[in-house]
């Protein structure tokens, strides 16, 4: 079941949001008024969230608030990786929770992606799934863990500059509790301990070849709450209905927070999944779209 709409993903992040084209956020907060506006009208219980920030960044949320997009909201949401990107410790993360708070008010905040990449050593991983947990269960409504598989080696990750990025680049291949080829890291054999408090993050690809394994393993996990994703530019492939059905179908055993995010490139102000659209008002359109599909 969805139990929570989340509109876009690290907007405050160049390779999901072009902020050269949309140097203020004004086009994106427009974007996303019109949206919450329309599933708010759509459906008046379902939980809105704000697309998970990456960098935490305070300015970027008043920034938010001056536009009137957090008022929309039902929650808002801060993705952290302290261990991999990030210029602030792991043992920070309770103030990096504080400097939101101190901005949305009583909104609940949550952490839509928090991990530890296996790059450097799977100990590393083991070790920061421990401390993460320590510091976050209880602190928040939702943490969604990224994530449950490795993106396999022959598919891009979603950066603006990819290799040129350096190792950067490369910890994208190695967040999963499971490796590409579905064996599991010593993280993996705790990650029940932490669970149900404890939700995961599994961005499915197009006809994702691991939909169905991910159900029964998640399920032996003891997951309750998941967020994933339903891309607008996939919209726009062929039989595209008939894959978000099955994916959708196969994810209602978990509550499930949708995100819905990427502009088809045809419909964008440049020809990326990045850009601002040419109409803000097409994205709010498939919101409901797929609200009205998937959610009861």
């Amino acid at each position: 079941m969805i139990e929570a709409v989340m509109l876009w993903n690290e907007p405050n992040n160049k390779s999901h949001w072009d902020f050269e084209i949309d140097r203020d956020w004004r086009l994106f907060a427009e974007m996303v008024n019109l949206a919450a506006d329309a599933l708010h009208a759509e459906h008046p219980n379902l939980v809105i969230v704000l697309g998970g920030i990456s960098p935490i960044d305070p300015l970027f949320m008043e920034r938010m608030k001056a536009y009137d997009v957090i008022r929309r909201m039902d929650a808002v949401a801060v993705h952290g990786f302290p261990l991999d990107w990030n210029h602030w410790q792991i043992h920070e993360w309770p103030d990096k929770l504080n400097e939101i708070r101190g901005v949305v008010d009583d909104k609940p905040i949550w952490i839509s992606e928090v991990g530890v990449s296996s790059f450097g050593a799977e100990e590393v991983q083991e070790f920061g799934l421990k401390r993460s947990a320590e510091l976050l269960l209880g602190q928040t409504p939702r943490i969604h863990w990224y994530s449950l598989y490795d993106l396999p080696r022959a598919w891009p990750a979603t950066t603006r500059h990819r290799e040129a990025e350096g190792s950067a680049y490369y910890r994208h291949f190695y967040m999963g509790l499971l490796r590409e080829d579905g064996t599991p890291k010593p993280a993996f054999r705790h990650f029940y301990e932490y669970t149900p408090d404890m939700g995961l993050c599994q961005w499915f690809h197009f006809e994702d070849h691991r939909l169905d394994d991910a159900v029964r393993i998640m399920k032996d996990l003891g997951v309750t709450y998941l967020r994933t994703g339903l891309s607008w530019a996939d919209r726009f492939r062929p039989n595209a209905l008939d894959w978000f059905d099955r994916q959708m179908r196969a994810l209602e055993p978990f509550r499930v927070t949708v995100t819905y995010c990427f502009t088809p490139e045809h419909r964008g102000i440049n020809p990326h999944h990045t850009s601002p659209p040419q109409r803000v008002e097409e994205f709010a359109e498939f919101c409901v779209e797929m609200t009205r599909r998937y959610a009861r």
